[in-house]
């Protein structure tokens, strides 16, 4: 019997085998570029999983890879991109699923906060700007009127913070126009408020409508105006009055937004008046977050995800406390300082000196050209390091990280 997985997270393939395994099936990861997952790949046992090179983003050729797999029970994707075909797709197949009308509520950004707004969970709306709008200038004003300064512009259906602006003064906010005018948006561009605090993500599981907190993951960010992510830990130490109040907050959060089973990671800020939401991702967290969760829980999480792709209740919601009792882990997004080609690494030996077990998972390889330094395209690679409290875990993986330095070759001087 297998488990399908419409393109997956660049990390966590080896813990969704095991856990497909565990349940007694047989996963099959379908993919258009199967470099994604290169290092993931070749930490992995022959045979650990097949593999079906397909363009994931035709739908019909999708459908047909689906149709030749032997016993197909379960259809999992964990990204954000593929999540409202993965929904139709599942719904073609009769297998279980999320309601595809609510996965394309959750790919609306613009949508959410607004949806989130009438319920009294958002303080703020949502202002949809037309490129009409945009290309006359107008929308400059009505920004202002509706909106005002600080705000954040956004691509409705944007993911890894690409497509993102933050704007405090009004010459700002027509440079970000203008700059958003020549982007490809995958949705369409919008403005909301300006959140002010620390942001945080909740990383909770989900079953017919009820909702665990499985804990709270710190957030890093550079300055503005790039605002990519930089650091995280998991899972943060929180008062239990502010442990609670998150708790009953995301789990209003996510039932407005018709999110009723699975994982989801959901971005907030800590304001002064209480959690305030950046988004909604209805899949668990990216970059290293799974593994984190994995290491505090002392549990493979992901067996939760083929519980839900199999359509029965997870036991990862009944089994664990919140915050768990294992490791705490902290990783850093390691950037070069300068566009061009990737030759490598310096100091990637040296890891082993430092404390905390730090581990060194690659998201490119030599040879990668990188030109976008402002958001996660930029990324090299994850320094992981663990101790007993996130605090101590980021501390070690900081120090960490500062010993390692991409290596990067220019076509020009300098």
């Amino acid at each position: 019997m297998t488990i399908a997985a419409l393109e997956a997270l660049t990390f966590g393939l080896g813990r969704l085998a095991e856990a497909a395994g565990a349940a007694g099936h047989r996963l099959c990861l379908l993919t258009r570029d199967r470099a994604v997952y290169r290092h993931e790949l070749s930490q992995l046992p022959p045979g650990t999983l097949d593999i079906v090179d397909v363009d994931t983003g035709d739908e019909k050729a999708t459908a047909d890879a689906l149709t030749l797999l032997p016993s197909l029970r379960g259809l999992i994707n964990s990204t954000d991109t593929w999540s409202v075909m993965g929904a139709d797709l599942a719904a073609r197949f009769g297998l279980p699923g999320p309601d595809p009308d609510a996965v394309r509520l959750l790919r609306d950004k613009h949508r959410v906060r607004n949806v989130l707004n009438d319920h009294g969970l958002s303080r703020g709306r949502a202002l949809a700007l037309t490129p009409e709008a945009v290309a006359t200038g107008d929308a400059v004003a009505d920004v202002l009127r509706a909106v005002g300064l600080p705000a954040v512009l956004k691509d409705s259906s944007g993911t890894s913070s690409r497509h993102v602006w933050l704007v405090r003064e009004e010459h700002e906010l027509r440079a970000a126009l203008a700059e958003a005018a020549r982007q490809r948006l995958t949705g369409r561009l919008f403005a909301e408020p300006y959140l002010a605090g620390p942001v945080y993500s909740a990383e909770t599981l989900s079953w017919a409508g009820s909702t665990r907190l499985l804990g709270v993951l710190s957030r890093q960010l550079s300055p503005a105006p790039a605002v990519r992510e930089e650091a995280a830990a998991f899972p943060v130490a929180l008062p239990g009055p502010d442990h609670h109040t998150i708790q009953d907050w995301v789990a209003r959060v996510l039932k407005t937004a018709g999110h009723d089973s699975g994982f989801a990671h959901v971005e907030f800020v800590l304001t002064r008046e209480g959690p305030e939401l950046v988004e909604i991702n209805r899949r668990i967290g990216g970059a290293l977050v799974g593994e984190s969760l994995c290491r505090a829980l002392e549990t493979n999480v992901y067996e939760a995800m083929v519980d839900t792709a199999l359509g029965r209740r997870p036991a990862l919601l009944d089994t664990h406390d919140d915050g768990g009792g294992g490791l705490a882990t902290g990783f850093v997004l390691l950037y070069p300082d300068r566009p061009g080609t990737l030759t490598g690494w310096t100091g990637l030996e040296r890891l082993a000196d430092f404390p905390g077990a730090p581990e060194w998972y690659p998201t490119a390889t030599p040879g990668s050209r990188l030109e976008h330094l402002t958001d996660q395209r930029g990324c090299t690679g994850i320094v992981l390091a663990e101790a007993p409290t996130a605090e101590l875990a980021l501390h070690r993986a900081l120090s960490a990280a500062g010993s390692v330095r991409p290596v990067i070759t220019t076509d020009g001087p300098g």
